[in-house]
């Protein structure tokens, strides 16, 4: 018999948050979070995205022991489009019975209904800072901290119980030694040249922070067109930078300036921290924290986690300052692998922004959608 039980306490969210980590124990290519900090990233008086959004979180017991978990989520943003009036599921991980997948999804689609809402999204988070996807191709790659990795019986399990999917995503990766800064070179003087714009670059953070605000201002501009998109608020950005930033080498962030020091594009990339993360296995004691100080200052393979440039000057080639100096700071650091997050696969300017990189596309995966 299968039971469906809601979580609230922080000892619930805790084995809530620990489930995964038996469903792929033994995997090479799961990549776990940090337990304390997935807790409080679920945790209402903590994460902004509660301001916006609320949640419930739900397991699946059989047996006296939890075989699946779901995040419900309403976020309130989306439901100022007719077109997006959707109830959001993430974390949705569960164990090989269409039962246990079934019975989350329901609980799902009941808490839609008494919200009168049209349709159910996932796997997905809060906001495009987030997770998103069921893995689809790719399952022998490790992941990253970026993305959710599944067993192939996932997608399986959405079509049988009625899912279509609803978006495409696609992750690419490419070699460094493979890019011809020879080309970039020339276009990024050119673009400088002709429009007066300039690189902006970090050594410390305490310079870089100042300009944490505006960057997320370029974000949601940027990708405000985008499917699912969400604007990012003040408190996000606030947790965003608590979060996230001792973790980033100031040098793997850069801006472009325009002629009156407005910021017009930025990128942020990260090294990868995916085997740092599989060593410490949730916890920073006893040597969780030595693996991600050392993969902090590793630089083998790069993760670009967002990129942005302002509508109005996209077309004009700003991108290619912002690759010159990237490739600058990555020459340097003798960085070998160039690895993407997912990106959505009908997004054409993505696209043919990366599309002189010899990119190969090493993963695929999808949102679902059921009308309720």
């Amino acid at each position: 018999m299968i039971t469906i039980k809601e979580m609230h306490s922080k000892k619930e969210m805790t084995e809530f948050v620990k489930f995964p980590f038996k469903l792929y124990k033994g995997s090479k290519y799961w990549v776990p979070p940090m337990i304390k900090d997935q807790v409080r990233t679920f945790d209402k008086e903590i994460n902004p995205n509660f301001d916006n959004a609320t949640a419930r979180f739900f397991v699946a017991i059989k047996d006296n022991e939890i075989v699946g978990r779901v995040v419900s989520i309403i976020n309130k943003l989306d439901q100022n489009d007719p077109t997006t009036r959707k109830i959001r599921f993430g974390w949705f991980d569960f164990i090989d019975d269409i039962n246990v997948s079934k019975m989350l999804l329901q609980k799902v689609e009941e808490i839609g209904l008494q919200n009168n809402l049209d349709f159910m999204e996932g796997p997905m988070g809060f906001s495009n800072l987030d997770e998103v996807g069921v893995l689809t191709e790719g399952f022998d790659q490790i992941g990253t901290m970026a993305s959710w990795y599944n067993y192939p019986y996932y997608s399986e399990h959405l079509k049988q119980l009625g899912f279509i999917v609803e978006k495409e995503y696609v992750e690419n990766r490419f070699s460094f030694s493979g890019i011809d800064d020879t080309k970039l070179i020339r276009i990024s003087e050119m673009v400088k040249k002709r429009y007066g714009f300039k690189p902006l670059n970090f050594t410390k953070t305490k310079d870089l922070l100042p300009y944490i605000d505006e960057m997320f201002e370029v974000f949601n501009e940027s990708y405000a067109t985008l499917s699912s998109f969400v604007p990012i608020t003040q408190r996000q950005i606030d947790f965003f930078k608590k979060r996230y930033l001792s973790f980033i080498n100031p040098a793997f962030i850069k801006f472009v300036m325009d002629k009156d020091d407005k910021m017009i594009a930025f990128y942020i990339t990260m090294p990868s921290f995916s085997e740092a993360l599989q060593k410490a296995k949730g916890s920073l004691f006893p040597f969780g924290w030595y693996h991600l100080l050392k993969a902090k200052n590793t630089y083998k393979n790069v993760l670009f986690y967002l990129i942005g440039t302002l509508p109005k000057h996209q077309n004009k080639g700003v991108p290619s300052i912002l690759f010159i100096e990237g490739f600058k700071t990555f020459k340097a650091l003798n960085v070998k692998n160039c690895i993407r997050t997912p990106e959505l696969a009908n997004n054409a300017a993505v696209n043919a922004l990366w599309s002189g990189f010899g990119q190969e596309t090493y993963k695929k995966r999808c949102t679902y959608r059921k009308d309720i």
